[in-house]
């Protein structure tokens, strides 16, 4: 399973919007799947998590209602949508995909996850 950040990335204002892919080497629909961010000298954090139906999410507190994640298992892609964005959203990002048993698993923990995209850097000016 190969995880590759399509596009997305780059620099914008404070309060403006971007969306990152994270497309697949396969398919995609028997793995829960994530995004994570990291900045320079700090532990990788979790920004959102999906499960493999799609079905249930979750989000850190610091971008819920600005945020979404989804995905299109048909087409092997990953999306988080952001919006509003904030200085402190400046981060790598990256996506994450680990196989489940369940349906409705979402996982938020770094070391939960066995496949990683290579990242996109996301800088937010204010």
């Amino acid at each position: 399973q190969v995880l590759r950040v399509e596009s997305g990335g780059g620099t914008v204002q404070a309060g403006g919007s971007l969306r990152l892919s994270c497309a697949s080497s396969g398919e995609i629909s028997s793995y829960a799947m994530g995004w994570f961010r990291q900045t320079p000298g700090k532990d990788r954090e979790f920004v959102a998590g999906i499960s493999k139906s799609g079905g249930i999410t979750d989000y850190a507190d610091s971008v819920k209602g600005r945020f979404t994640i989804s995905r299109d298992n048909a087409k092997g892609t990953m999306y988080l949508q952001m919006n509003y964005l904030k200085p402190e959203d400046t981060a790598v990002y990256y996506c994450a995909a680990v196989t489940s048993t369940f349906f409705s698993k979402v996982h938020s923990m770094p070391l939960d996850y066995d496949y990683w995209g290579q990242g996109t850097q996301v800088t937010v000016s204010s």
